[in-house]
């Protein structure tokens, strides 16, 4: 009998997730498909365990904090390359859960939103860190100069992050309801953020078996946040200098 009730209570919040999630705009396909479902199955289970969302925030932080030691600790290999990917995809996922859950639960706050914030920024400037001291560590690297590449990867990612994350905070709210009905997002869209997506680069971590791919396919990535990053930067600007002062 309690295992039904179990069950039913997991399923109720399953199907209530459904219907509370955010906007897919602005967001690449793998946060829509991949992690953003995950995180719901993971908010579900949260809930009928009786978590709070910063509890979920917590564990998110344990997660991915741990593939970083592992990444900045362990020498470079096919199992390491496993094991950073899943800690770091797992937390990810529960990321996205305990936003979910904090709108299940009906207790979306300013300070669970600001906890949520500073964690992901510290995953992001922890992680780069890792790969410059494991670049430093364990490979044989083609020259000195490549240590400067997490460097300037950890700017770009923050710099991402932090820009739109303000340029949100900065928009007017209500801005658009007032007009005309928003559009459905674009799939071209969708598609486009995919190299910028943390989940797709979480996934370089797979190829941690082999320095010399892992070492083409970040460096890859690190220019492809470069160039976002000067393309967002233009448009953030070029919306926000719009808005007319009040």
């Amino acid at each position: 009998m309690m295992a039904g009730t179990a069950e039913s209570g997991y399923a109720a919040a399953l199907r209530e997730l459904r219907g509370a999630q955010k906007t897919a705009k602005g967001v690449s396909l793998y946060s829509r498909y991949v992690n953003r479902p995950a995180g719901r199955i993971l908010a579900a289970a949260a809930y009928r365990a009786g978590l709070t969302p910063n509890q979920v925030t917590l564990i998110s932080a344990a997660f991915s904090f741990a593939g970083v030691a592992a990444l900045a600790l362990v020498r470079p290999s096919w199992g390491l390359a496993a094991a950073v990917w899943a800690a770091l995809a797992v937390g990810f996922a529960l990321d996205s859960a305990d936003g979910q859950l904090a709108r299940l639960r009906k207790e979306s706050s300013p300070a669970g939103e600001w906890l949520d914030h500073v964690v992901d920024a510290a995953k992001i400037a922890a992680l780069h860190a890792a790969v410059l001291i494991s670049f430093h560590r364990f490979f044989d690297l083609p020259g000195p100069g490549w240590l400067l590449v997490p460097l300037g990867f950890q700017s770009a990612a923050l710099l991402i992050f932090t820009g739109g994350l303000l340029a949100d905070k900065l928009k007017p709210r209500g801005a658009a309801a007032a007009g005309a009905p928003a559009p459905p997002p674009s799939r071209l869209r969708a598609v486009a953020l995919l190299p910028v997506d943390y989940g797709v680069f979480c996934s370089v971590f797979l190829l941690l078996g082999s320095e010399r791919v892992f070492l083409a396919a970040y460096t890859a990535l690190f220019v492809v946040h470069v160039l976002f990053l000067v393309a967002f930067m233009a448009k953030w600007f070029r919306e926000l200098t719009a808005i007319r002062p009040v």
